[in-house]
């Protein structure tokens, strides 16, 4: 029996592959083929149209790296073709790589109307079904010669991550354009075929089914005559179709398909390529919905329709006519996919803003889940912004590449960290780009933890990166898998439908609490260090520009609030955030716009924040405080001498210096505040802490200690740092100078500047300014190691059983401990301004302006432990140098400061991080108005202060609870208020809330968001 099974199986793997498969184009003819290489970058259609063609002949090489070339191919179709269906048929020369990682190519008309694109498993362009013959043929193909960064796996580096370092070999050989017949039952031929062969290799041995598909196969080779297979093709199909009728049981599984392309808005190629990329998957999808009534294609990324809309407008409205049919679902609601833990709070709401917005405007619909599959672990902020938003449900995959620990859920859900919950789903079909081969539907069926109360989950279908998204063919495959014995059944809909029939028949499903974490990609909290603080700085710039021009619009007379600008700067920052972008795994192009786009959104928004201040009047100089608290501190004078002053939240002061209660003194490597007394080592680390106020040493061991680790992931390694990067390391101890560099009654510094490995050089200044415990490291970083990593370690003598990291809107707490693999797992975590850690009644914290990546542990005391004590180590993670899949990642300078503070609360810690991310900023401003807002309660801290997107002139300010406790308190107006509203994050009221004159009353939950929406009288 087993040697008889063995033969069929073989046979049909022949026949099906060396036959049945060459036979699906019965005819074809070539075309005519010109070229024209573009000179540089991608022209517009019209210059393409009107460039000047050589002939071109299959087999000739084409497309230097990141190079376009324009083909011309004509033809005409055979008279004796009438009536059957013709298509034009390109290949590119495709690779054995991977759709969406090579030449793709998008067709156009004559004049200009884009068809479809073409890709290694979509080489076809539709011409004529049926044919009336002699119809001519002319097409002008604009083909990219996108190199394949991933031909070496991500094992080696490459050049061919730009531009400028690729060189100008062809990479690819033209392979063939023909007119060709589909033969359209051989071609169903093939597919069944396909589905059976697939679904009989998945069945166990014991399974009566899967004999029965064997023995029909075998039957229905029988009736394909090899001489004559198109002639032959439907006889063999009629063997085929009783097995293919069977009906599934009625308690199968049932996966929800739907239609996906998931184009990463940057990675392997530059933004410029994912316009173009968009494009060409569009023009796909569209055509792909003209054909097939039952299709859905799910897209997210409104930042990707806007490109469509501005560069191919006729894209565009075969999009909003699929919209309109039902047949392309808008999805995600979000600018982009975002990375999931790097945004700040008030970006990751705009991300929600404006992609919600956006598909409001353009088709009428209101998204219902956040579509994030691809992204490196999930902020617990989450639920609560996804569902102020107006969201529902929740869809993510990348959970599956688990190192350690299988995520026990598939259907659950998420509770975040003010207590709100959503519905979650993370397929186990286990990809985003399904084919609905019979192994995905088999791995959905067997891996769904939700058996016995669950029945459906969803599969993403389409090929993604640009590879054209979903295909005739699986259209196809869904439906002969749509009620078939042995496969759960199949069918294509909305992942709205999906969502709600879920939730219904498990409406108690499991819940996960807190953040998402993912066991992978955790060196994407610190990779690309530079494109991180240029996020960092991005976010804190647009929230000062928004309070300012308030403040302007509000009180200066003839001051226009600058929306369009700042919509528009958003709109940069939120495409940076994408989940390659931001976390740092792009190729070196990616990068090198990114810095450079945020030097110029830095540039804009200091322009408008000048103009607003200037805005209210000439005068002398003030300080401005952007932050939620008032500000007491030193800071440097137009002249360069340091000044103490005082600063309301959200409001400015007159350059008026006060005087610090105890002034600083500098004696040989000792700076002392009164507040706090540091001791600079003779090796340049911290020797001392010491907190005069509690009387107490901060630290356990050498602070501000710089290790320097062997950092080569088994793989990705832009993406990983794994777990034995701690079994080497070396200790930066060596030091070219300590040098006392500042000696003021205000401040004291000591630079400590050190050369090591490569050529590298780190000097940092150790700060302490009068009327602050903080301590400052202001790093100037000039990096050249490779395949390593820089910590900065500051062993703190408590003992901590968890620590507390700030994320978007709160902060989330972590063991310090590794009692579970859980907690093994999480070696590398993820934090924004700050970390801190603490006992009863004492704390300490590290707070940094640009600075993500850290680690937490626990270990025995340094003097031996001989009474059981344990002392806590906090480590940033300051730079990478992973050489994949850019070579030069984090090479040269890198400017950064993060901080040690000495006897700090949650709250200490949440007031300078903010402090740190907004210094105070001089302007020569006469205007002396009160902050837009104030703020009085424990707990109540301000996010965002903005007019509102309408342009009505209503004042919006985001606020939350900050300490994870239940809050009251007031917000207070700087302006007449004739009413509030309670809004979504969208800015559409919700409720009326309660006012007291100029005063809104406020109870919020823990970490709880409100948006407010007030009037002015």
């Amino acid at each position: 029996m087993h040697d008889e099974r063995r033969r069929i199986e073989q046979r049909a793997e022949r026949l099906h592959t060396q036959r049945v498969r060459p036979a699906r184009y019965a005819a074809a003819v070539p075309l005519t083929v010109e070229a024209w290489q573009v000179p540089g970058e991608p022209v517009p259609f019209a210059r393409a149209a009107a460039a000047p063609y050589e002939p071109f002949a299959p087999g000739t090489p084409w497309g230097p790296p990141w190079g376009t070339t324009w083909f011309r191919v004509r033809g005409r179709v055979p008279e004796e073709w009438r009536g059957r269906r013709v298509e034009a048929v390109v290949d590119l020369g495709f690779t054995g790589a991977g759709p969406g990682f090579q030449a793709e190519a998008l067709v156009h008309l004559p004049d200009g109307t884009p068809l479809k694109a073409v890709n290694p498993f979509n080489q076809y362009v539709p011409v004529a079904n049926p044919a009336d013959g002699g119809e001519e043929v002319h097409y002008l193909v604009e083909a990219a010669s996108n190199p394949d960064i991933l031909a070496n796996g991500f094992a080696a580096p490459t050049p061919l991550g730009d531009v400028l370092t690729a060189g100008d070999r062809p990479l690819y050989t033209f392979g063939h354009a023909d007119l060709a017949v589909l033969d359209e039952d051989v071609w169903h031929l093939d597919l069944d075929l396909q589905v059976l062969r697939e679904l009989m290799a998945e069945l166990a041995e014991y399974d009566p089914r899967r004999h029965e598909i064997l023995h029909t196969l075998d039957r229905a080779l029988d009736a394909l005559d090899l001489d004559d297979v198109s002639g032959s093709a439907p006889a063999a199909r009629e063997v085929l179709a009783p097995a293919l009728a069977r009906p599934a049981h009625a308690g199968a599984h049932t996966v929800s398909g739907v239609g996906h392309a998931h184009i990463d808005s940057a990675w392997l190629w530059p933004v410029r390529e994912t316009v173009r990329k968009a494009a060409r998957t569009f023009a796909n999808a569209t055509a792909l919905a003209e054909e097939y009534e039952d299709f859905v294609f799910a897209c997210s990324q409104a930042q990707q329709y806007a490109w469509v809309r501005d560069h191919h407008p006729r894209v565009w409205e075969r999009i909003k006519e699929a919209v309109a049919k039902g047949r392309w679902a808008p999805v995600g609601g979000m600018w982009v996919e975002a990375d999931g833990n790097l945004p700040g709070g008030e970006a990751l709401a705009r991300q929600l803003v404006h992609g919600k917005r956006f598909f409001l405007e353009h088709f009428g619909i209101e998204t219902r889940g956040v579509w994030l599959p691809d992204s490196f672990g999930y902020t617990a902020a989450y639920p609560q912004l996804a569902r102020l938003a107006g969201n529902e449900w929740f869809l993510t995959q990348k959970l599956s590449w688990n190192q350690t620990n299988t995520f026990p859920h598939h259907t659950f859900w998420w509770e975040g960290i003010d207590g709100t919950r959503i519905f979650t789903h993370f397929p186990p079909v286990d990809t985003y780009n399904a084919r609905f081969s019979g192994a995905e539907m088999a791995r959905a069926v067997r891996t769904y933890r939700e058996k016995g109360r669950g029945t459906r989950s969803l599969a993403p279908f389409g090929w993604g990166d640009g590879g054209g998204g979903p295909t005739r063919e699986m259209m196809e495959r869904a439906r002969r898998l749509a009620d078939l014995e042995g496969s759960p059944k199949v069918v294509v809909e909305h992942p709205d439908a999906f969502f709600a029939q879920a939730r219904a028949e498990y409406p108690d499903a499991p819940v996960w609490n807190g953040e998402l974490y993912l066991e992978l990609h955790r060196g994407t909290y610190t990779t690309q260090a530079r494109t991180k603080q240029g996020n960092r700085r991005s976010e804190h710039l647009l929230r000062e520009a928004e309070l300012w021009a308030t403040t302007a619009a509000l009180h200066a007379p003839g001051y226009a609030y600058p929306h369009d600008r700042l919509d528009r700067l958003w709109k940069t920052v939120l495409l940076h955030q994408f989940h390659d972008i931001l976390p740092g795994s792009s190729i070196a192009w990616v990068h090198r716009e990114a810095e450079a786009e945020y030097a110029r959104v830095a540039r804009e928004l200091e322009e408008l924040i000048t103009q607003a201040v200037t805005a209210l009047g000439a005068g002398p100089t003030r300080v401005f405080n952007t932050s939620p608290h008032e500000r007491a501190e030193v800071i440097r004078t137009p002249g360069g001498a340091p000044a103490y002053v005082r600063v309301p939240a959200h409001g400015s002061a007159p350059l008026a210096p006060a005087e610090p209660e105890r002034p600083v003194t500098v004696t040989g490597r000792v700076l002392d505040n009164g507040l706090v007394r540091v001791e600079v080592a003779a090796d340049g680390t911290l020797a001392s802490v010491r907190d005069l106020r509690a009387d107490r040493e901060v630290l356990a061991g050498p602070g501000n200690l710089l290790r320097l680790h062997t950092d080569l992931p088994n793989h990705w390694d832009a993406w990983d740092v794994d777990a034995h990067y701690r079994n080497r390391h070396t200790d930066l101890l060596d030091t070219d100078e300590i040098t006392v560099v500042e000696r003021d009654p205000l401040l004291g510094a000591i630079r400590v500047t050190r050369t090591f490995g490569r050529g590298s050089t780190i000097t940092q200044m150790i700060r302490l300014r009068a009327g602050s415990p903080r301590v400052d490291v202001e790093t100037d970083l000039d990096w050249h190691e490779t395949e390593k990593i820089l910590k900065a370690a500051f062993p703190v003598d408590v003992r901590a059983p968890h620590s507390s990291a700030e994320i978007q809107f709160g902060h989330v707490q972590r063991p310090t401990h590794t009692n579970t693999s859980w907690e093994a797992a999480r070696f590398e975590v993820s934090g924004h301004r700050w970390v801190h850690v603490g006992e009863p009644g004492y704390g300490v914290a590290v707070v940094n302006d640009s600075t993500y990546g850290h680690d937490v542990t626990r270990t025995v005391r340094a003097d031996g432990g001989t009474t059981g004590g344990t002392t806590t180590t906090v480590r940033l993670s300051l730079v990478r140098a992973p050489r994949v899949p850019d070579p030069q990642a984090d090479q040269g300078r890198h400017r950064f400061t993060y901080a040690l503070l000495p006897g700090a609360t949650t709250d200490d810690a949440l007031r300078e991080g903010y402090a740190l991310n907004l210094p105070l900023r001089l302007a020569d401003s006469a205007g002396e108005p009160r902050p837009v807002v104030s703020t009085e309660g424990a707990g109540v801290t301000v996010e965002a202060v903005k007019l509102a997107d309408d342009t009505s002139g209503d004042v919006v300010v985001r606020l939350y609870e900050s300490r994870g406790g239940r809050a009251t308190g007031v917000l207070r107006t700087g302006f007449p208020l004739a009413g509030a509203e309670v809004a979504d994050l969208l800015e559409r009221p919700l409720r009326a809330a309660d006012t007291d004159g100029d005063a809104v009353p406020l109870t919020l939950r823990p970490f709880e968001v409100r948006t407010l929406r007030l009037r002015r009288a």
